[in-house]
């Protein structure tokens, strides 16, 4: 059995690494040749802590296995990162337990990926301002993945708590984009592409405040009762999501399903539009939103990727169970 341990994987995998891998197998997903296995996600009544597990299997590249863990929201002030996360991969042909890789940041990554992917194939070609909403942990990566998908001019940011803007500020510096804390409505009124990556189980931006134009990439809601923007927001654009089953009982569209607004088939597999069986954008004013919901392959794509690449510069740790 292979071991890739946490301390490896930024040494190993980069963020382009994570994009090819969660475009390829979103475009299997729409193709019906990977499927996720039902989620189990659980508040476990300690630690606020909620719990559970993503699975799935792709028959193009035979990827088996399951991601184990959740979010320790107090985990900060023990100065540990709040999502803890292994992905376990097994041979398809035995069953046999073939690696085990430490997913924290694999997890970042790929969430970031997906957004990315959203980005490159649903945002105008045009976009010129970024809007940042939420600046946690994951927000960084969201960021760095962003902004190689279009020749974005200025970032706009906001959060529930400004203190931790700074922290986005210093991204935005690294990689030479002008960035400025501004106000919600200040935010809704001057992005072309808009990030939502908060915990949040209210909305925080209405249907009254996007432009015509705007990408969304909701990315924070990924469990029952989590919501991000207005279900009649959702309603008004052209909806777009990993996997649909997620989408409507996890994700941001599970409010406006809730509520009557809107039918599981006005939802696009992203899939289906990277290979090129449904149409994305269709015109330069329409609101398009990608409901991302974080879904088993994923995990799996990018925990392939990286014992692939562990094994191909022998850092590897093989060990017989």
């Amino acid at each position: 059995m292979i071991i890739v341990p946490e301390n490896a994987i930024s040494e190993l995998v980069s963020l382009s690494d994570c994009f090819d891998a969660v475009e390829k197998v979103f475009a299997s997903m729409a193709k019906k040749s990977a499927y996720n296995f039902p989620v189990i996600r659980e508040a476990i009544g300690h630690q606020d802590a909620l719990y559970g597990f993503k699975s799935g299997f792709d028959r193009e590249t035979l990827a088996l296995g399951l991601k184990a863990g959740g979010f320790w929201p107090h985990n900060v002030e023990r100065g540990l990162t709040n999502h803890q996360s292994i992905v376990f991969l097994f041979d398809a042909d035995t069953g046999k337990c073939r690696a085990v890789v430490g997913a924290n940041l694999l997890t970042a990554f790929r969430t970031a990926a997906a957004s990315a992917i959203s980005i490159k194939h649903l945002a105008r070609a045009d976009a010129k301002v970024l809007g940042m909403v939420g600046a946690g942990h994951q927000a960084a990566f969201q960021l760095r993945a962003a902004v190689s998908q279009r020749q974005f001019e200025r970032i706009v940011a906001w959060n529930f708590h400004p203190e931790m803007l700074p922290r986005l500020a210093a991204v935005a510096a690294e990689i030479g984009i002008p960035f400025e804390a501004v106000e919600l409505d200040r935010l809704t009124s001057e992005a072309d592409v808009i990030i939502t990556i908060t915990s949040s189980f209210n909305p925080i931006i209405q249907a009254s405040e996007i432009r015509p134009g705007t990408h969304l990439a909701c990315m924070g809601t990924d469990t029952r009762g989590k919501q991000e923007v207005d279900e009649k927001l959702v309603a008004a654009a052209t909806l777009f999501t990993d996997e649909v089953a997620q989408a409507v009982s996890i994700g941001e569209c599970q409010h406006a399903i809730a509520k009557g607004l809107i039918a599981e088939d006005d939802i696009i597999e992203i899939g289906s539009v990277i290979s090129g069986t449904a149409i994305g954008r269709s015109s330069p004013d329409e609101i398009t939103l990608f409901d991302g919901t974080g879904v088993g392959l994923q995990d799996l794509a990018v925990a392939s990727a990286a014992v692939d690449l562990a094994l191909s510069k022998g850092v590897a740790i093989n060990v017989d169970v």
